[in-house]
Parts: C-alpha cells; structure tokens; sequence
C-alpha cells in the first residue's frame, strides 16, 4: 500500500483548497489546464505574472476598487450585474477568464473572448445624467484593462519578484495588449511607461460615489467559499495599501497603517506557501 508522505498530504490538501475558490466544483467546474498551444508560450512574463495566485487575488482587489471609479465602467455593474448577490462569482468568473486566455489553448482563448464580447454587446444604458455608455466602448475597455493590468503586475512586483527586468515588464503589457485588442479596447498600452501615461489620462474621469463606495465595502468584506477570513483581510488590506492615495480617499478608505505590516508578512508569507504546493 502507498503511504502519502506529510508534505504531500499537506501540498494536496493546499493545492485543492486553491481551486476550489477559483472553480465552482460543486458544478464540476475545472481548472484550466496549461496548454503548449496557448496565445503564449510558457514561461513568458504574462503566464509567470498570472500564475502567482496570490498576487493575482490582491492585483485583482485593487483592480475591481479601481474601475468601479469610473462611471461608465460603475453604471455597467450596477444595471447589468448582479454583484450583491453574487460578488464571489463575479470575481471567479473573471479569474476563469484570466486562466483561459493565459494558459489555455488558443481556441478555447479565442472562444471565451467572443464569448465576452457578445456578453459585452448587452451592456449598455444611460449614466444618471442621460450620457449613454456601452461595454463594448473602446475607452471604457481600456481603462478596465489598465486597471489590471497595473494592478496585476504592482502586486507580482511587490510580492513575488521586486527585480524583475523592465523589458520583462514591458513585454508583459505587449502581451496583455493581444487580448485588451481582441475584446476591443482602443488605446492599449504596450510598455509600462505607456501604461503609466494611459493611468493619468483617465485620472480625470474617475468620479466619487456611494455606489462606488458601496462596491468597495463589499469587495472588502465578502467571505468566499473555502478561504479563511484571515486570508481575506490580508488580501484585502494589502490591496488597499498598493491604492493610490487619491484612489482610497475617493473610496473612503483609509491607508492601513501598521495593519499593513502584519498584512504583508503574511501575503509574503502565503504567497510563498502556495508557490511551493503548485510547484511541479
């Protein structure tokens, strides 16, 4: 009989709990598996960045907080989504998307994003004011897409690999700017310095708001299925330190202090853990 060592017991037991917050097992949902033939070839920037869970959970937190700052990308959540009900799935149907564009076969890829963009054809309505807004509007598309795109790579950066090399970093924003372009953004930054340039120019269209504000409450504060609460704060606090200060007083939140110190051990820490349970 084969007896299953500790550690290995151990990194199972991590590895499962991992999926099960990402896939809805209870309906057979699987995880994506890594494909040779995806959009990208192993090991390039965007599958290292996007293969880091906890990094990704954090740059994913603070990319939500973000765009729910802007009032097209706000008012297509609030009459097409059901987020209060739902937040959990809302955020695992977005890391499906990630997973599948990232590390899956090219026509599974191709297919989840015709899939969004027809998603995205129903999205549409009238902002308080009568201006229009579409998900299908290129800018709007851009501005999400620069939201997690920063957000992704400042959070790889900050807990995973500090050093790594600018032309890795620009290649990972061309890399991301393939499916940005597929889904129709327009403009898609392809270097960081670009992407920092895009940042500004939608500084001036992001507008405070109680919804705004109340979306951020709940992303905050929401228990997903199979993670520990404990998990969830770090995660949460680490996401509201990496926020711009303009971002956070906009939002109502404030900088965590010395929470963070403990909150970034412990990401480290997490991190770290995971890292070792996927490791081939």
């Amino acid at each position: 009989m084969e007896i299953t060592r500790p550690s290995e017991l151990l990194r199972q037991t991590l590895v499962g709990r991992v999926r099960a917050v990402f896939n809805d097992t209870e309906n057979g949902e699987q995880p994506v598996p890594p494909s040779d033939e995806a959009l990208f070839e192993r090991d390039s920037p965007i599958r290292l960045v996007h293969a880091d869970a906890v990094s990704m959970m954090i740059g994913g937190i603070r990319s939500l907080l973000l765009q729910m700052l802007h009032p097209h990308a706000l008012q297509g959540v609030l009459d097409h989504s059901n987020f209060r009900e739902d937040m959990h799935g809302r955020l695992r149907r977005t890391a499906k998307f990630i997973a599948i564009t990232t590390f899956g076969h090219h026509d599974e890829a191709e297919k989840m994003i015709s899939r969004v963009n027809r998603i995205h054809e129903q999205v549409h309505g009238s902002l308080p004011d009568g201006t229009r807004y579409s998900a299908r509007d290129p800018e709007t598309l851009a501005w999400v897409h620069a939201a997690e795109a920063t957000s992704f790579l400042e959070a790889y950066l900050r807990y995973v690999r500090p050093s790594m090399p600018l032309a890795e970093q620009d290649r990972y924003y061309a890399q991301f700017a393939i499916i940005a372009r597929k889904l129709g953004a327009d403009p898609v930054p392809q270097t960081r310095v670009e992407a920092e340039q895009l940042m500004r120019h939608f500084r001036t269209q992001l507008r405070s708001s109680a919804e705004a504000k109340e979306i951020a409450r709940l992303v905050l504060t929401q228990k997903p299925d199979n993670a520990p609460p404990a998990i969830q704060k770090i995660l949460g606090t680490t996401a509201v330190q990496m926020l711009q200060p303009f971002a956070r007083n906009m939002l109502d939140l404030r900088h965590p202090g010395l929470a963070y110190v403990p909150a970034r051990i412990g990401a480290k820490t997490i991190g770290k853990t995971l890292r070792w349970a996927f490791q081939q």
